[in-house]
């Protein structure tokens, strides 16, 4: 209401100012829509930054000792939401559905030349003061660079991508986003190149990249934040659990923890059914146990269309940490324009629908 009252009376002072200041006022404009931002961020997330952190402080602990994070006390929920770009007002809602406060926010940035590729700072330091850890899902879209910047020599960037990443072609921008990434000097959960088994998905997938490249880009990107002293990220290593990964592993020295996605589309298109979280997590958690390393869950959802989707989270959270006891975190996804994957827009949003929340909230109640 603040926020709307500063804009009210701003708005009615430039009206009277005339047609002929018409610059100035689309100026002031444009400076007041900045204003009235930061009061909404002040007001509607900052004001309730003390008693989030309060509910956070077992957290400390751990913003000190990044080894803890590998051992939590508790399996670590976490949340990505869609509408988070300018204030983590979306979160603390989905939050507050689920009677819960999460120590993870789960971020998306890609590779790129594009102002918004670089090192996410402030989204970063903003959930830090919110007293949580960021977990960044980095996506490595090659085609994203300037061919002045960083000549690829080639009409297709992502066709062996992962063998220039490797050799070095991409190598200034890794630096710069690895010592942006030291200088936060907290821990950072970094989900690289993720599902890079899956070959119908991503460029760099296997229909452009042989997996002894992915995993020599890997190591290579990996040893280049430990010489630029960033030793502050966690590595997710993230297959796709609907297709094999083992030759995809890039080494215990070089992998923090393993994340995979358990997303069930329902029968939203033709190549999707109804599958429960057993189906598609519980069948690869043998495989998974090998690498003998924490285990993100690092999307995890459901559609409504083909079945009970109350039921679906009843089932895939109870008794989570005795089923699967190398789960340690978990991080919802709630994308509510979802147009990656078919082409219509998919709503995984579940913080309005009371039979989900308190299905979850029951579930989770039983860990603790």
């Amino acid at each position: 209401m603040a926020a709307i009252g500063i804009s009210s009376l701003i708005v009615y002072a430039l009206s009277h100012a005339g047609k002929s200041t018409k610059g100035p006022i689309e100026n002031a404009m444009a400076y007041t829509g900045d204003v009235v931002k930061t009061v909404e961020q002040k007001l509607i997330v900052e004001n309730r930054e003390d008693k989030r952190e309060d509910k956070l402080q077992w957290l400390r602990p751990y913003f000190e000792n990044k080894k803890l994070l590998e051992h939590p006390s508790k399996i670590l929920l976490g949340a990505f939401d869609n509408d988070t770009k300018e204030n983590f007002e979306s979160i603390v809602g989905l939050e507050d559905s689920l009677k819960t406060t999460f120590p993870l926010i789960h971020i998306y940035t890609a590779w790129g030349s594009k102002q918004q590729e670089k090192f996410p700072e402030d989204q970063v330091n903003n959930i830090i003061e919110l007293g949580s850890i960021p977990v960044i899902t980095w996506e490595p879209w090659l085609s994203d660079f300037n061919e002045d910047e960083y000549p690829a020599g080639k009409e297709d960037r992502n066709k062996n991508g992962m063998t220039d990443v490797a050799s070095g072609m991409y190598d200034p921008y890794i630096k710069k986003w690895a010592a942006a990434a030291r200088k936060i000097n907290k821990p950072i959960f970094l989900r690289f190149g993720h599902e890079m088994n899956d070959g119908y998905r991503y460029p760099w997938g296997p229909h452009n990249n042989a997996p002894q490249d992915f995993i020599a880009a890997w190591q290579h990107v990996h040893d280049i934040f430990q010489k630029q002293g960033a030793k502050n990220v966690i590595w997710i290593w993230s297959p796709h659990p609907a297709y094999t990964f083992a030759e995809f592993y890039p080494g215990d020295a070089f992998v923090d923890y393993v994340g995979v996605g358990v997303l069930n589309y329902g029968s939203i298109a033709a190549w999707s059914q109804w599958w429960s979280f057993k189906d598609i997590f519980g069948k690869c958690y043998d495989s998974l146990q090998q690498y003998k390393k924490p285990i993100m869950i690092t999307e995890f959802g459901s559609l409504a269309v083909g079945g009970n989707r109350a039921r679906w989270y009843a089932n895939a959270l109870d008794s989570m940490p005795q089923r699967y006891p190398l789960v340690k975190a978990i991080v919802f996804f709630h994308f509510s324009k979802d147009n990656t994957t078919t082409q219509q827009t998919l709503n995984w949003y579940f913080k309005d629908d009371h039979a989900i929340t308190n299905t979850i909230i029951k579930e989770i109640g039983k860990w603790q």
